[in-house]
């Protein structure tokens, strides 16, 4: 009798049953994973995921593309891992540093049955190039993507730069200046397009000097603001793309004896933890459950056991703190 069997006659479990312990199903009651884990401690039963893969035609792995792991996309990260423990899967980084060539590795290996799907948290490959590869197996991005080339759970941030925009008109400010990421992203474009159309509704100056920036870290925030200071009229409110950007005008306002938000008032994009901590005004951007929904939208293609996993509908909130 092989060990299997063995587990099945001990434990009184179905085939089915004993095979969803074995592969970490979570659908499986508390109780029968007990019993069937200390069988197979008694056993020693380790299975062989050579054979596993080839039953089931998965590897249980999923491959995470990405240019660079910030704080940002650690949060949405470690949310995707965790849920896809959960239902178990392990996975995979590919880390590209922003070389094409690097980063189509994960693709390959997609390919080549090596992973059972991809998530893109950041790429730098033509997603029109990329999407052929979908032929191999599901690819959800959280970086947005043009032309629905590759699905994505990523929400337009315009939505959420009007909510700050409205909170600091609301406030009296009217020379709100603008700090974007990425130049040719996405997210940078409908940001601008949404503080330009708002602030011409209001019949405000729109302000163009932060334009040439690219603010991604507390420092990049810091030489933001020393420019704006060098430009002579200074802004009463300033408008990140996120929290470390704000974090870094903020603490470079500190130094130069800048009162905020009397003189300067700070609004960030995401709502970090260190934006709780230093009781910034923010826009909560929610990033845990978007890398949920990530992964059901691969889950459907990937799941054994069909589930009804229905993605519900996220918006940002403006958090009011002391910033404003």
């Amino acid at each position: 009798m092989s060990k299997f069997d063995e587990i099945m006659k001990r434990s009184g479990y179905s085939r089915a049953t004993v095979s969803r312990v074995i592969n970490r199903s979570p659908h499986v009651s508390d109780e029968a994973r007990r019993i069937i884990t200390e069988i197979m401690n008694e056993l020693d039963y380790i299975p062989n995921r050579n054979a596993v893969s080839l039953s089931t035609g998965q590897t249980k792995q999923i491959g995470i593309v990405t240019a660079m792991i910030d704080e940002l996309s650690l949060t949405f990260i470690n949310q995707f891992m965790d849920t896809a423990m959960d239902y178990g899967f392990q996975t995979i980084v590919y880390m590209s540093r922003s070389d094409k060539q690097t980063e189509m590795q994960a693709f390959e290996d997609l390919r080549s049955k090596r992973v059972d799907g991809l998530l893109i948290v950041t790429c730098v490959n033509d997603p029109r190039e990329l999407k052929s590869y979908m032929h191999y197996g599901p690819i959800i991005s959280w970086q947005r993507m043009a032309n629905d080339d590759i699905p994505s759970v990523a929400m337009d941030q315009a939505q959420g730069y009007r909510l700050a925009l409205e909170h600091l008109v609301s406030r009296g400010y009217t020379r709100i200046a603008n700090v974007f990421g990425r130049i040719g992203s996405l997210n940078t474009h409908s940001r601008r397009e949404a503080y330009e159309a708002f602030m011409n509704s209001q019949g405000l100056p729109v302000w163009r000097e932060a334009y040439q920036y690219s603010v991604f870290t507390s420092s990049d925030g810091e030489g933001a603001l020393r420019h704006m200071m060098e430009q002579g009229e200074m802004p009463q409110a300033v408008l990140c793309s996120n929290d470390y950007a704000a974090i870094g005008i903020l603490s470079e306002a500190r130094r130069q004896h800048i009162r905020v938000p009397e003189q300067l008032a700070i609004v960030g994009f995401d709502d970090t933890e260190l934006s709780r901590v230093l009781e910034l005004t923010t826009i909560h951007n929610p990033i845990a459950e978007q890398a949920k929904q990530a992964f059901y939208h691969l889950w459907r293609v990937l799941g054994k056991e069909k589930l009804e996993l229905k993605p519900t509908a996220l918006d940002y909130r403006l958090i009011g703190r002391k910033t404003t």
